[in-house]
């Protein structure tokens, strides 16, 4: 039986269309995607960034294909096959372009700690803000609201005060910013519905949050709201049968 998931707008729109419109050749890279993924986007942003060939796929990952479980067995997207070889998550993909492409534009910094701090904050996004997000959506209860949206604020503010300006590492957009960009684009959803605001997790955090939503990759990887609308509804009802939505209502760790 399908589950209400399954029934997606199936293609991107928007500047997302026409990237994806400009990716339909066959190369060693096959990038395997779902338009309205947040995880999609980081990796998405990443090979728009570096201009690295690639062919994109685009998939339903609540169908659970036998080719795509087969690249990966979680049946989640992103997932990239790469002469061959099979591989997933979207920010060790993220790590993955910048070794096998190394003479493309990096992400990273070259000064080793500065790469090791820039880990430690792509650990903090992901143990926190990441997190937080999630359980704010499909938080009904005005005290579980509460407590989520603190959370996402206290994420947010150790973020921003940590902010070089004007990307969070400095001049260089770097894999941080691609890594946050995502949600940055849907925290309109928490706006309209959780009583989030930019301007409250502090000064700092929306004048970044203003720029990195406008920077060229992150416009060209967006697709319309408007058919992200029945998706998100899902998760505000707390419907939504993702694997980071069953995650989090089983109180478990974002897969």
């Amino acid at each position: 039986m399908s589950i209400p998931d399954e029934d997606i707008f199936p293609h991107a729109t928007a500047e997302a269309a026409k990237t994806v419109a400009k990716h339909q050749e066959s190369q060693d890279l096959i990038f395997y995607a779902g338009w309205f993924c947040p995880y999609v986007q980081r990796s998405w942003i990443a090979l728009e960034e570096k201009g690295i060939p690639y062919q994109y796929k685009e998939i339903n990952p609540y169908k659970k294909e036998a080719h795509f479980l087969a690249i990966n067995p979680k049946g989640l997207v992103p997932a990239v096959e790469y002469k061959g070889r099979a591989l997933y998550e979207s920010l060790i993909l993220c790590e993955f372009f910048e070794d096998a492409f190394p003479s493309h534009k990096p992400l990273l910094p070259t000064d080793p700690v500065d790469r090791a701090l820039a880990r430690m904050w792509l650990d903090h996004l992901s143990k926190t803000f990441v997190p937080a997000f999630q359980r704010l959506l499909p938080a009904k209860e005005p005290e579980k609201q509460q407590a989520a949206l603190q959370e996402l604020y206290e994420s947010l503010r150790k973020f921003s005060a940590n902010i070089k300006g004007p990307y969070f590492l400095g001049e260089e957009f770097t894999l941080v910013d691609v890594a946050i960009a995502p949600w940055i684009v849907r925290d309109y959803v928490i706006e309209e519905h959780r009583g989030y605001k930019r301007i409250d997790a502090s000064p700092a955090w929306k004048a970044y949050a203003d720029l990195v939503e406008k920077r060229d990759s992150v416009i060209n990887t967006s697709s319309l709201r408007e058919h992200l609308v029945d998706i998100y509804g899902r998760y505000l009802r707390d419907e939504a049968q993702s694997a980071a939505a069953k995650a989090i209502r089983a109180g478990r760790v974002i897969p």
